[in-house]
């Protein structure tokens, strides 16, 4: 129905940066808030960041001020930019859709985000 296509995860040293995109196959942005939650070992999922179909963004305590989510409507994509990347933020992310951030409907495959030091 509606598929959501991640790209961009790799291997990043610390203090580097590292953009994930997110490609739904059809226009979805005026009817979902986007979400980036991530899973790492050892800890819960955490909803990293999130874009309303009105543009408000939310993002997570432990990477505010490093992170920014947007999203581009002409290429129909969400971004989630990731500066100043510590080890802690190694993890699996995922890009999601629902009507709200808590309530995600779709799912991508997933990227896997690896800091080295």
């Amino acid at each position: 129905q509606v598929q959501l296509v991640e790209s961009g995860g790799g291997l990043v040293q610390a203090g580097g940066s590292l953009r994930l995109s997110c490609a739904p196959s059809v226009s979805i942005f005026g009817i979902y808030t986007m979400t980036w939650p991530r899973q790492a070992q050892g800890k819960q999922r955490e909803l990293v960041a999130a874009i309303s179909p009105g543009g408000s963004t939310n993002y997570a305590d432990s990477v505010k001020g490093r992170f920014t989510v947007s999203r581009d409507n002409v290429k129909n994509t969400v971004y989630l930019q990731m500066n100043s990347l510590k080890h802690e933020d190694a993890a699996v992310y995922y890009c999601a859709a629902g009507p709200t951030r808590y309530a995600p409907r779709y799912w991508g495959q997933g990227t896997q985000v690896t800091v080295s030091s």
